[in-house]
C-alpha cells in the first residue's frame, strides 16, 4: 500500500469515541504521513498532495488540540 492510499485510509476513520492512547497513537500516524506525503511533493510538486496535506494537517490539529486540553486561564 503506497503513502497517498494510507492518507485517505486514514482521513476515511471515524473520530468519535477515541481514548486518549487512540489519540496519541493517530496523531504520530499522521504526522508520519504527512512527512512522506511531504517528501513525494518535493519530487512532484503535484497540487492534489498538498491539498491532503492539508487536510491530514487540520485533522492531526484538531487531535493534538484534544490531547493538549483546554489552557488555564
Amino acid at each position: 500500500m503506497d503513502v497517498i492510499e494510507k492518507a485517505h485510509l486514514f482521513e476515511q476513520r471515524k473520530w468519535n469515541k477515541l481514548t486518549t492512547n487512540d489519540r496519541i497513537v493517530a496523531s504520530r500516524e499522521v504526522k508520519a504521513l504527512i512527512l512522506e506525503l511531504n517528501e513525494l511533493y518535493k519530487q512532484t510538486q503535484d497540487a492534489t498532495l498538498m491539498d491532503l496535506m492539508k487536510r491530514l494537517t487540520v485533522l492531526k490539529k484538531k487531535l493534538e488540540k484534544r490531547l493538549k486540553g483546554r489552557p488555564d486561564v
